[in-house]
C-alpha cells in the first residue's frame, strides 16, 4: 500500500481514542469484503463499533467496492431465516442498523466491483444508495465524492466495459439472469481483472490529469478511492496564479500479516472533525489499523 508522507496523515488504532466528540464524518472505500476474507470483515465490524461510540457522528460514507463482488441483492434477500442468521453479512447489517438508529446517515456508492448493489439491500440498515459525483460541504469547501474509476480514462478497455455495465438496461438484464449464472459471470470478471492488472502499466490504471481537472473545476476539493494509492495531492488548477485544489485518495483495506495468529488490517480513510470552539469542519486522511 502506498502511504503518503504527509504529516497530516495520522495513525489511528481506534477512532474512539482520538477526540471522539470532534468527529463528524467518516469516509472509506475499497474494502473488498467477502466470505473468503474474514479478517477484513472483522476489521470492518471493529470500525463500525468505533462509529457507534462516536457521539457526534452525522454521516458515514462507503465510496464503492464495499464488496469484492456483488451479483444482486437477491443473493442475500432470498435466504431463509435460518440461512440469514448464519450468513457473514448479517452481523454487518445489524451493526449498521444500530449505527443508523443512533442518527448517523449511512451513504453507499457503487464501485467497479459492486455496481449491482440496490436500494433494497441498503434498506436493511436504513442506508441510502447515492450516485456519483456526490457533492458535500465540509468547512468552506465543496467536496466532490466519487469512487474514482471514472477518472482513469487512459484505461480505454475498462472505460468501455464501465459504460456498458453501468447502463440501466444492461443492469436490468443482468439481474434477470439466474443467480448461479451471475455468480459464474462475476468470477470470470474478477479473473479477467486480475490478469489485466498484470498486463497493464500502473500509469494507465491511475487517474488521468485532464479528467481530474474537469472533476475539480466546479468544486474546491476531490475525494475518491479505486486506485489504491492513498495520498493528498495539490492539483494546480491555475498556472498563472499557481492556484491549487486538493485531491484526497482513499486506500484499500488489506491484511498486512496474513500468516500471523494476530492479523492486522490497515486502510487509509478520511475523517472530518469540528471543534466547539472553531465551529469549522475540516477533513484529513487517517491510517486506520486494527488487529483481528
Amino acid at each position: 500500500m502506498m502511504l503518503t508522507d504527509d504529516p497530516a496523515v495520522i495513525d489511528y488504532s481506534h477512532l474512539i481514542t482520538t477526540r471522539p466528540y470532534d468527529i463528524r464524518r467518516v469516509i472509506i472505500s475499497d474494502l473488498h469484503l467477502s466470505a473468503d476474507e474474514p479478517a477484513l470483515v472483522q476489521a470492518f465490524l471493529a470500525l463500525v463499533d468505533d462509529l457507534i461510540a462516536l457521539p457526534n457522528l452525522t454521516e458515514f460514507y462507503i465510496l464503492g467496492d464495499w464488496f469484492d463482488a456483488w451479483v444482486g441483492d437477491d443473493r442475500y434477500l432470498s435466504l431463509t431465516a435460518v440461512e440469514a442468521k448464519q450468513h457473514w453479512l448479517t452481523p454487518i447489517i445489524e451493526k449498521l442498523k444500530h449505527l443508523s438508529n443512533q442518527g448517523c446517515k449511512i451513504k453507499i456508492m457503487h464501485g467497479n466491483r459492486d455496481f449491482l448493489i440496490g436500494q433494497r439491500f441498503c434498506d436493511l440498515f436504513h442506508g441510502e444508495l447515492v450516485t456519483e459525483p456526490y457533492l458535500v460541504s465540509i468547512g468552506n469547501k465543496t467536496f466532490r465524492f466519487e469512487h474514482g474509476d471514472a477518472l482513469c480514462t487512459d484505461d480505454k478497455s475498462y472505460q468501455r466495459f464501465r459504460v456498458i455495465a453501468r447502463n440501466p438496461l444492461i443492469k436490468w438484464i443482468l439481474l434477470k439472469r439466474p443467480l448461479h449464472k451471475r455468480i459464474a459471470w462475476a468470477r470470470k470478471i474478477r479473473q479477467k481483472s486480475a490478469l489485466n492488472k498484470t498486463q497493464k502499466s500502473m500509469s494507465i490504471m491511475d487517474v488521468n490529469q485532464q479528467a481530474v481537472h474537469k472533476a475539480l473545476k466546479p468544486v474546491e476539493a476531490l475525494l475518491h478511492g479505486h486506485t489504491h494509492r492513498p495520498n493528498v495531492h495539490e492539483v494546480i488548477t491555475d498556472n498563472e496564479n499557481n492556484s491549487t485544489k486538493p485531491r484526497y485518495v482513499l486506500g484499500d483495506w488489506r491484511v498486512i500479516n496474513p500468516d500471523s495468529s494476530y492479523q492486522q488490517v490497515e486502510a487509509v480513510i478520511a475523517v472530518s472533525t469540528s471543534t466547539e470552539l472553531e465551529q469549522k469542519e475540516s477533513l484529513q486522511l487517517v491510517k486506520f489499523m486494527i488487529k483481528v
